[in-house]
This record gives structure tokens, C-alpha cells and sequence, in this order.
């Protein structure tokens, strides 16, 4: 016997239990805003479950990839009955069977330079789920939002924390803080790795380095750091959405890491230049030249 699930779903009693730590009226206008999201994998299906938990009426969200195995340890939408299918229409399915109501497009070639307009396109807040390796359409993506106004929020899984950076219309950009235009792969690398995570607090318990390949564009992950970052994520979505609570930007960074339950809010003045940054990322290409140096085990590393 099929059901009509959306016939009987109802927006105010499903999210009812916001109530309280948000106000009636604030849970209607989250009903009425749109958030984009790209790459729905480790990090950006849970971005956009959460959303739909939170009562978010309206998204965007991009991604070509499909499930692999490989994916089961962190991915929300992963597993044996997704193999081979679009993660894009799998976690569109999970939002509407949260939200019914919810009005989702997706973009199941991705965001690329030719839809990147209607992808972002009336959007209030955008939400990075990319991978960790792709430069080139997130340079483009966080370029776009800084020349439109849109607030774009980032946060990054890494061993077992979240690390937070957000980048808000007339503050700090992107690239200002980064500073990845015109260096080598492997500097951007670097670079967007210290810029999320100054004080670096998950080094210290990497138990097998072996299993970093950054020249194959692999790492390991855990599904404990992506669902952190979800919360956050969802969190410093709804402060922007409705104009309330503390909104940090870059150039300050926010480090939560669970396995050494550490908490480090880092401010470096212009970003990656910055004296004591430079230091970082000297630490940082030793270290990383050395695990280059051993034999590689590989491993997965979307987000």
C-alpha cells in the first residue's frame, strides 16, 4: 500500500520543537530563506539534513559524484542501497522525507562556471560541502559569494573536530585570506589546511601517517568530524539567517577538536600573511614533506 507521506506533513508540527530556542516568527522565516551547498558527500549531506531539521524552506544543492564504498565511514547518504546512485537525488530524497515542503533544486552536474549564476541565484547563505582538494570550484564558488554579498560559511572535518571559518560580505574574503591564487597544487594544499586550522590540534593523534596522500588527493576521515561540522555549520547558518548571536569572520578562526576536547579561537590579520602564519605553514611543508617521504597505504578524503 503506497502513502502519501507530504499529505499529511505538517511544517508546524515537524519543527515545533524548535520552538523556544527560536520564536514563531523566526521559524517562519527560516521557512522563507535559501541556502546553496555544494558537494553533498562527507560533510554536505549532513549540511543539508541538518537544515532540513532545522525547517530551512528552500535550497540549492550540487553534486556529480555517486556512492562507492569507500564513502560508508562518514557519508550520511551511504550505503548498500545507494551504491552507484547520485548522491545528489539520494540526499534530495533524505530532505524531502524530513521536509516534504522543502523546494530543492539540484544541480547533478555539479557547480561549474556555467550554472554557477543559478546556483547561487536569490541564495541568503552558502554552505562549502566540497571536497578538500577542489581548488578550482571553490575559489570560484567563495569569489562569487564575496561579489554578491552572500555569506558563505566553511567548516572543515578534520580527524576527529570541525574547524570554522566564515567569510561575510564586507569583511575579510576568501582569497585575502587563503592567498591561493597562482600557487602550485600542492601549496594550496598547505595553505587552505593551516589557513582552517592555525593551531593544527589534530596533528598530535594522527595514528598512522602512511594513510596521507595528498598527491592523490587522499586522507583519512572519520564520520565523528563530519557530523560536528554539520551542527556547527547549521548553527552559524541560522545566526546569519536571522540576524542574532555572535558571527565570527575571518580573519578569525574557530578549532573545536573532540579527541582532545580543545577549543582554540585563532585571529591572524591578514590571513596566511601574517607573521606567525608564516611560521605555520613552514612547520606545516616539513611536516608534510615528510609523510611524502614514507610509502603511502592510501585512503579516502572527500568531504
Amino acid at each position: 500500500m503506497s502513502v502519501d507521506r507530504g499529505a499529511s506533513f505538517s511544517y508546524e508540527e515537524a519543527f515545533a520543537r524548535n520552538l523556544g530556542w527560536v520564536t514563531p516568527a523566526e521559524q517562519q522565516q527560516l521557512r522563507e530563506k535559501r541556502v546553496a551547498i555544494a558537494g553533498l558527500g562527507g560533510v554536505g549531506g549532513l549540511h543539508l539534513l541538518a537544515l532540513a531539521r532545522l525547517g530551512i524552506g528552500n535550497a540549492h544543492v550540487a553534486d556529480f559524484d555517486t556512492f562507492d564504498i569507500a564513502n560508508f565511514n562518514r557519508q550520511v547518504g551511504a550505503s548498500v542501497s545507494t551504491l552507484g546512485r547520485p548522491k545528489a537525488e539520494v540526499l534530495a530524497e533524505m530532505a524531502h522525507d524530513i521536509n516534504p515542503g522543502m523546494a530543492l533544486k539540484v544541480f547533478p552536474e555539479g557547480v561549474t562556471a556555467a550554472n554557477l549564476d543559478a546556483f547561487l541565484a536569490d541564495v541568503d547563505v552558502y554552505i562549502d560541502g566540497l571536497d578538500f582538494f577542489a581548488f578550482e570550484a571553490r575559489e570560484r564558488v567563495f569569489a562569487a559569494c564575496y561579489e554578491a554579498g552572500i555569506p558563505a560559511v566553511t567548516v572543515a572535518p578534520l580527524g576527529m573536530g570541525a574547524a570554522l571559518v566564515n567569510f561575510i560580505p564586507g569583511k575579510m574574503s576568501f582569497e585575502r585570506y587563503f592567498r591561493v591564487k597562482g600557487v602550485s597544487e600542492a601549496e594550496k594544499q598547505i595553505r587552505f589546511l593551516v589557513g582552517l586550522s592555525p593551531r593544527m590540534l589534530q596533528r598530535n593523534y594522527l595514528a598512522d601517517p602512511t594513510f596521507v596522500d595528498f598527491a592523490n588527493r587522499r586522507g583519512p576521515s572519520t564520520g565523528m568530524a563530519c557530523q560536528l561540522c554539520a551542527g556547527i555549520a547549521a548553527t552559524e547558518a541560522l545566526k546569519i539567517l536571522l540576524g542574532r548571536g555572535p558571527v565570527s569572520a575571518a580573519p578569525t578562526s574557530i578549532h573545536f577538536d573532540a579527541y582532545r576536547g580543545i577549543l582554540k579561537r585563532t585571529r591572524r590579520p591578514w590571513g596566511n600573511r601574517n607573521p606567525i602564519q608564516q611560521i605555520v605553514l613552514a612547520l606545516a611543508r616539513r611536516q608534510i614533506d615528510a609523510i611524502k617521504q614514507a610509502p603511502q597505504q592510501g585512503g579516502a578524503s572527500d568531504r
